[in-house]
């Protein structure tokens, strides 16, 4: 018998393909979804769908029941100053009726980080994964960087500050170190975790070999890209909050989702552990550089934006 998995937030960058991947890997794949009219037309008639908010207790209930492995890729990216209270008090429901219901995995999406102080968004995020791995289900937390790949934000804001701006006054967190990752090497990592055994109860690091500023990431970009290279001066005086209105107005992402992405990218997002190849496998062909994923996300928005003509 097929074994049941369930996908919270599988309309989003990450979940959409992260639905496919689990399909073709044989999972029975279950989707929670608040407008199931957004859901991938590519995949929708191959899904169980319950219909309903993650906050709503009876329709929680209804979409862990039967469940083997749990996807829980929610994060309040725009609900205002009390995002902190909604993250806990949803990851805390969660934790509680996924081990109620009998589920055998939880794996949840965080974000690399440095030890110490955090930013409110990146410390929810981390806090989020706390409580997760402390619910008594088997859990899984990974974590990334910046992710390459059409439609992640984190990739449309670098390849729109990079293409619109061939001089730039910024802040200075453009000086932060980062290892970023392929979004297709993002969705091996996490169709592989479902997979995992009982004993691993931990957070795993996933990341490219490639070490860069967010500086150093732009230039890469306007090289893969055939642009010239960029002029970037750094000033401390912009803080998250009008760096955020900044990429607003620069690139077409939305300031409440460019906050919580300035707000990690405060800190420098390196991995720490090395050990997700022998966890999880390598991605088939090799885990991708940063230009064969900047290429290759920018091949699949291209492609996605025919399919919508």
């Amino acid at each position: 018998m097929t074994s049941t998995v369930l996908v919270t937030g599988a309309t989003g960058a990450i979940g959409t393909p992260l639905v496919s991947s689990l399909l073709d890997a044989g999972w029975h794949v279950r989707v929670l979804a608040r407008h199931p009219e957004r859901i991938d037309a590519h995949w929708r008639d191959r899904v169980e769908v319950v219909v309903g908010d993650i906050s709503d207790a009876s329709v929680l209930d209804e979409a862990l029941s039967g469940c083997r492995v749990a996807y829980y890729l929610v994060h309040s990216m725009s609900a205002g100053h009390d995002f902190v209270s909604r993250d806990r008090e949803l990851a805390t429901s969660f934790a509680e009726r996924a081990k109620a219901a009998g589920v055998q995995r939880i794996v949840y999406l965080s974000g690399l980080h440095p030890r110490g102080k955090l930013s409110h968004h990146l410390g929810s995020r981390v806090e989020v994964g706390d409580i997760l791995l402390r619910s008594g289900v088997p859990t899984a937390v990974l974590q990334a960087g910046v992710v390459l790949g059409a439609q992640s934000a984190s990739f449309e804001m670098l390849r729109y500050l990079t293409e619109r701006l061939p001089v730039m006054v910024g802040p200075k967190w453009l000086r932060n170190r980062i290892q970023p990752i392929a979004l297709d090497d993002v969705i091996h990592y996490l169709t592989a975790a479902a997979s995992l055994p009982p004993d691993v109860n931990r957070t795993i690091d996933i990341a490219m070999p490639d070490v860069m500023t967010y500086t150093e990431m732009m230039q890469r970009y306007a090289r893969v890209t055939g642009r010239r290279r960029r002029i970037v001066v750094t000033l401390p005086v912009l803080t998250p909050w009008l760096a955020s209105h900044w990429v607003g107005l620069v690139t077409p992402v939305d300031p409440d989702v460019a906050k919580p992405l300035v707000g990690s990218l405060i800190h420098e997002a390196v991995a720490h552990e090395d050990d997700a190849d022998s966890l999880l496998g390598a991605p088939p062909g090799g885990i991708l550089g940063f230009d064969d994923a900047v290429r290759r996300a920018l091949d699949e928005s291209h492609s996605g934006k025919k399919d919508e003509q």
